[in-house]
C-alpha cells in the first residue's frame, strides 16, 4: 500500500521528466552555455582558452558600431510590434463580423504568418529591386511614373523597407490572437450596451478592449521576443549593410562570430540582447498585471 501511494504521489512528476529534460537540454544548458562563452577568451577557432571576466563586454561597449545597432533594434522592435499590433487589432475587429467571404479573407490574412520569413523577404527584396523590381514595372505600365525608381536611395530606406516586411509578417499572429479573445466575448455585453445607448467607441473602450487585454498581453510579449530577435528579414534583404546600418543585435551578432571569429564578443552581445528582453518582457507584464488588479 505505501509503495502504492508513493507512486501515485511520484507519476506526475515521472510524466514532468521527459519535458524537464528537454528543456535542460534545448533551453538551459544553452543559456548556460552562451553565459560561460561570454564570460570567457576564446580562440577563433571557437576553442575557451580561459576565464576573461568582463572583457568581451568592455569591446563591444567600445565598439562604433554597438551604439547604432542596439538604436535599430529598438527602433526596429518598437515599430513592428507597434504598428502590427495597432493594424492586426484593427483587423481582428473587422474579421470578428459577419460577412459573405469571411472565411477566404482569413485564410488570405494568415498566409504571410504561414510562409517562411526568407521566403516573405526574398519576394519583397525582388518586389522593390530599383533594375527589375515588380513594382516598378507594375506602377510603369500602369502609366504612373515614367522610369524606374531607386525605392532604397539610403540605408534609412533600406531600413524602413525592413520594417515593413516585419509589420506585414507580423499582422496575422497578432490578429488571431487578438480575434481569438474577441469571440469569447459574450454578445450579451453588447446587446445591453446597446440598450443603453452605448455607441461604438464606447463599447470599444468599455467592453472590448478590458476582455481582450489578456489575449493583446499574449501577443504583444511575444511579439517583443520574436521581433527583437528577428534574423531572416534583415539578413535576406540587406545583410546588415552597408556598415552595419541595417544591423540589428541578432545579425551584428551572427557577423561577429561566423565572419570576425569574434564568439566571445558575440555571446557578449546575446547576453546583453536576452538580458533587455527579459527586463523589457518583465516589465511589461508587471504593468499590465497591475492595471488588470485596478480594473479588477
Amino acid at each position: 500500500m505505501k509503495k502504492k501511494k508513493l507512486l501515485k504521489a511520484a507519476s506526475p512528476y515521472i510524466w514532468l521528466c521527459p519535458s524537464i529534460l528537454l528543456m535542460v537540454i534545448f533551453i538551459l544548458f544553452p543559456i548556460f552555455e552562451v553565459f560561460r562563452t561570454s564570460l570567457s577568451e576564446v580562440s577563433r577557432s571557437g576553442l575557451i582558452k580561459g576565464f576573461a571576466g568582463l572583457d568581451n563586454f568592455a569591446k563591444v561597449l567600445k565598439s562604433a558600431s554597438f551604439g547604432m545597432v542596439l538604436k535599430n533594434t529598438v527602433v526596429w522592435t518598437i515599430v513592428v510590434v507597434g504598428l502590427s499590433t495597432l493594424i492586426g487589432f484593427v483587423l481582428a475587429l473587422v474579421l470578428n463580423n459577419e460577412f459573405r467571404g469571411r472565411k477566404i479573407v482569413r485564410a488570405i490574412v494568415v498566409f504571410p504568418w504561414a510562409t517562411s520569413l526568407i521566403i516573405q523577404a526574398s519576394v519583397w527584396k525582388f518586389i522593390i529591386d530599383g533594375d527589375y523590381g515588380t513594382l516598378n514595372t507594375l506602377l510603369m505600365k500602369l502609366g504612373i511614373i515614367n522610369k524606374a525608381v531607386n525605392w532604397t536611395p539610403t540605408p534609412a530606406v533600406y531600413f524602413a523597407w525592413e520594417c515593413w516586411v516585419g509589420i506585414f509578417v507580423t499582422i496575422p499572429f497578432v490578429t488571431f490572437c487578438v480575434l481569438s479573445g474577441l469571440q469569447s466575448i459574450d454578445a450579451s455585453y453588447y446587446e445591453a450596451a446597446t440598450v443603453d445607448g452605448a455607441g461604438f467607441w464606447q463599447k470599444l473602450f468599455r467592453i472590448t478592449l478590458p476582455l481582450v487585454k489578456s489575449s493583446l498581453t499574449v501577443s504583444t510579449v511575444l511579439n517583443i521576443i520574436y521581433v527583437f530577435n528577428s534574423f531572416p528579414i534583415v539578413w535576406t534583404i540587406t545583410k546588415g549593410d552597408p556598415a552595419n546600418r541595417t544591423d540589428t543585435l541578432v545579425t551584428y551578432l551572427y557577423k561577429q562570430a561566423f565572419y570576425k571569429g569574434r564568439t566571445g564578443e558575440a555571446a557578449a552581445i546575446s547576453v546583453i540582447g536576452f538580458m533587455i528582453l527579459c527586463i523589457c518582457a518583465s516589465v511589461y507584464m508587471v504593468v499590465s498585471l497591475r492595471k488588470e488588479e485596478q480594473d479588477e
